[in-house]
Parts: structure tokens; sequence; C-alpha cells
């Protein structure tokens, strides 16, 4: 097709209402969009054509947008497998138990509380930080189950009974060892937003000797 009759093609489809799209893929010839517009650029379009190619344009770019959003998933999930790949040997590295208290260490010091020295004190609302936390105490440590102390930090609406359930299946605290929780007056009439919310669960271990032994790891390892 010689270029005169490829232009007469273009302009006899453009007036039947066919996108620039549909008509690269009627000739099956890659036109640039300028060159499309153009030779397009005195054809008047009926209303319902103009609707017609603002639809399919629309269309067109939602699958696009879709097609974007499910690429960057894959590929972003190829590159955290790569990652985790990439680290996943590092969980065998705690089994070494000095490894394990210089990690225990460098978690309480980011959330435990430095100033009541007669216990471990330790909080934070991301179960997995806190069952984190415990693992690693517990492996350390030939621990007393029973100088074990929960306390819970909820707001108003929410249900103590529910989450002191929820925090000692976490912890593997018996519900006995917990304190009354504390309810954060501020939130006193304003309903949470975030409803998967389960409050912030501080860790009581009595144990000054623990205590000091991982002020010292920090210390040695700051010096």
């Amino acid at each position: 097709m010689n270029y005169k009759n490829l232009k007469e093609q273009v302009i006899f489809l453009r007036k039947q209402g066919k996108t620039y799209a549909e008509i690269n893929s009627i000739l099956e010839k890659p036109i640039a969009k300028s060159t499309l517009s153009y030779w397009c650029n005195s054809i008047i379009l009926s209303a319902k054509q103009r609707e017609r190619i603002n639809d399919m344009v629309i269309s067109n770019m939602l699958k696009g947008q879709k097609l974007a959003v499910e690429t960057n998933k894959l590929k972003r999930g190829k590159y955290l497998k790569s990652v985790e790949n990439r680290v996943k040997h590092l969980k065998k590295v705690l089994k070494d138990k000095n490894v394990a208290k210089i990690s225990l260490t460098m978690l309480f010091l980011g959330e435990g509380s430095k100033s009541t020295k007669g216990s471990l004190s330790f909080g934070n609302s991301n179960p997995n930080i806190i069952r984190l936390f415990l693992n690693l105490l517990r492996f350390c440590y030939k621990i007393d189950e029973r100088k074990f102390r929960c306390t819970l930090q909820c707001r108003a609406d929410q249900n103590t009974g529910e989450l002191e359930k929820f925090w000692s299946k976490i912890t593997d605290i018996q519900l006995s060892q917990f304190y009354k929780a504390r309810i954060d007056v501020r939130t006193v009439g304003k309903p949470s937003k975030k409803l998967n919310y389960k409050g912030v669960c501080r860790i009581d271990y009595f144990s000054a000797d623990i205590f000091v032994e991982l002020i010292k790891i920090a210390e040695l390892l700051t010096i």
C-alpha cells in the first residue's frame, strides 16, 4: 500500500469513528499518532463517534493502568523474594547465644525502658516485635515464667478482655499475670480508625541481673 492509499484508508476509517489504535490495528501499520492526527485534523466526527472514541480511550487507559499495577506488583514480588533469599541464612545465626544476646540488647535499647533498674521492661504494639523479644529472652536466659507481668495500653473503645486474650496467646503468659489495662483518656469519645490495632503490650520481667547484663553489653558495643 503506497503513501496516498494509506492516507486515504486512514481517513476512511477515521470518518467511521475509529480510534487511532483501531486504525493501526486494522491496517497493521505502525503509524505515528502525530501523523494520524495530522491526516485527520479536518475530519468532523459526530457526537456519538466522539463519545465512543472517548470511552475507548478511557477504557484503554484503565486497562493500561491495571496492567502496569500488575506488572509492578510482579516485579515487587520478585524483588522481595530475592531479598528474602539473600538474608534468610541470618535466622540460623541467631542459634548462637552470643549473637542472640546482641540482638536482644539492640532490641531492648530501641524499645525497652532503661530507667526501671529492678526489672526488664519492654513495650510495643507490633505482635511480631513482642514475640521476637520474648523468644530471644527465653533462649538467652533461664527464665522463671512466674516473674513475667503484662500491662496493656489501649484506646477507650477497645475491649480490654479480648485484647488480653490476644496478647496472652502472643506472649504465652498467663492472664493471671496481666495487670489492669491502662486506657488512654485522650481517646475517650474518639472511635478507633485502625480496626486491627491491638494496643501496646508492655512486658515486665523481674530480673535486675538480666537488666544490668544487657546494659553492660550495650556499653561494650558502643565503646
